[in-house]
């Protein structure tokens, strides 16, 4: 994807413009290693773009281990649509919730995901735990 591309998780900068990816997602996926998600709603939104890219290694690497499941690997013939974060919910210093609706289509028909997630901070790195279908 191009750097100057705008982002798939659709964020928009102050301008009230769509973020380029570079300047959004592109540099948790592009440097995994040197540049952690700040925060939970950013974490979601990676999360999104890594689906749209089919950047399973990401997923994987920002699954908690303890609710990673063995297959992990983004749906083949998925279109996404589209990212709404609703809320973004901090408990406390390690822990966070960010409620979304994601919109895809795959062989045809519509689908419509709305979730509130949880998240953990370790060693200065979020994870996504796991959601609850609303």
């Amino acid at each position: 994807m191009s750097s100057d591309y705008p982002c798939p998780c659709g964020r928009l900068g102050r301008s009230g413009r769509p973020l380029a990816f570079a300047d959004c997602c592109g540099r948790y996926l592009d440097d995994f290693d040197n540049t952690p998600a700040p925060d939970a709603e950013s974490l979601m939104r990676s999360r999104y773009s890594a689906f749209v890219l089919g950047r399973e290694s990401y997923l994987r690497a920002t699954w908690h281990a303890s609710h990673r499941p063995d297959d992990v690997a983004p749906d083949e013939g998925t279109k996404w649509l589209g990212l709404e974060v609703r809320r973004h919910a901090v408990i406390d210093a390690e822990h966070a919730e960010v409620e979304f609706v994601a919109r895809y289509r795959v062989a045809g028909r519509a689908v419509r995901i709305h979730e509130r997630s949880r998240f953990v901070r370790e060693n200065g790195r979020w994870y996504y735990v796991d959601g609850d279908l609303l």
